[in-house]
């Protein structure tokens, strides 16, 4: 009797044991919790490392809903823009097409800004809308310097694009190219600013102004005269031109700044020609030497290597060797910039210009601008 107590202590002990064995060191397996889905990726405080390929953007997805700062609609953009855009058949004499582009309204009654290559050995120009509809356009004006050329059709209530400030344009910000490439209407592709105030060396004449405003934005053979334009869909450019070897589009492309474009089409709408002002200087680029030589803070500005006798520089007391680094408090880094804002201005406007001699800074204010004939004739 007394074992068989035992036997049963000893059961009820073992079984006790064994129950808190388990509760202790033994859970059942939970099921699995269903994935979330999730418009961006969830980032914990401690990321695995690995390279940096894994942590770009996502596939498929707006191009700035990823990343930092405000976020514009593209495809409003899209659709704001793309109904000011339009197609430009140049034809011959005799009714031969020689050229095709693309063409941007800039005003409700008609206006048309284009590239001069694109219209200039037209006879008629055949302008396709958004909606389709075909007219008739005329040549108000074109300047070659500048490559850009003014048409008008005749027909108002157009709705036009609105001017950007080409001069707050930063490199890395985005931008849209909208255009006609191979006659494809109503093309939009998107980029980044890749550089500002770039010369190529494609404009003809000694007073060409070449300070181009880079992107890789896609850009093709149709797309010259078209758009560039920022997140809100103001003009901040018109495309030009491309570098390639093939021909087609392969990552650089140009366009001309919205600020010149204003100006140039002010011009022709009011004289019928572009009022050009300059300096009356010989410039080029500084280098090292000669920051070094001149004394400079940095490598930065314009460096004077002539001053044509009786120009506005000659006036302002601007000599050879000196160096000018603002017109108009906006910074002249190079003789593209320099180049542009002189470009900006008619005959007889002034101007402020910052520029270093020897190491000192100097300023002159309500310098005078003349014309290329005033200047021509000295």
């Amino acid at each position: 009797m007394k074992s068989v107590i035992q036997n049963i202590f000893i059961a009820v002990v073992s079984a006790a044991c064994t129950f808190m064995f388990m509760q202790q060191f033994y859970h059942l397996p939970q099921p699995m919790a269903q994935p979330v889905a999730t418009a961006q990726p969830v980032l914990t405080g401690q990321e695995p490392s690995g390279p940096i390929a894994a942590k770009e953007a996502p596939i498929n997805q707006r191009p700035r809903a990823w990343a930092e700062g405000p976020i514009e609609d593209f495809v409003s953009t899209s659709k704001l823009v793309t109904s000011a855009v339009v197609n430009i058949n140049t034809l011959s004499a005799s009714g031969y097409r020689v050229s095709s582009g693309s063409g941007v309204i800039i005003a409700t009654d008609g206006y048309i800004i284009t590239n001069h290559h694109v219209v200039e050995d037209g006879a008629t120009y055949e302008i396709t809308m958004y909606d389709k509809r075909k007219l008739e356009a005329e040549l108000i004006g074109s300047d070659p310097t500048t490559d850009l050329a003014l048409l008008k059709v005749d027909t108002r209530g157009l709705k036009p694009v609105l001017y950007g400030d080409s001069d707050k344009v930063e490199v890395g910000q985005w931008v849209l190219a909208v255009g006609n490439p191979f006659n494809l209407s109503s093309t939009v592709t998107a980029g980044i600013v890749s550089a500002k105030a770039r010369n190529i060396n494609i404009l003809r004449g000694s007073y060409s102004i070449e300070s181009f405003i880079q992107t890789d934005a896609v850009v093709n053979p149709g797309n010259s005269g078209g758009a560039l334009v920022n997140e809100k869909g103001e003009l901040i450019g018109i495309n030009t031109a491309i570098i390639s070897e093939s021909g087609g589009y392969e990552g650089y492309s140009f366009a001309i700044p919205a600020n010149l474009v204003r100006k140039v089409v002010r011009d022709i709408r009011e004289f019928g020609e572009v009022q050009r002002a300059i300096l009356g200087v010989g410039i080029a680029e500084v280098t090292g030497e000669i920051a070094q030589q001149q004394a400079l803070p940095g490598v930065a500005g314009v460096y004077i290597n002539s001053v044509s006798q009786g120009s506005s520089a000659a006036e302002a007391g601007i000599r050879e060797g000196d160096v000018i680094i603002t017109i108009n408090n906006v910074k002249t880094n190079s003789v593209p910039e320099l180049q542009e804002q002189i470009a900006l201005f008619r005959p007889g406007d002034k101007i402020s210009l910052e520029f270093y001699r020897q190491g000192q800074k100097f300023r002159r204010d309500n310098v005078v601008l003349q014309s290329l004939s005033e200047a021509g004739s000295r």
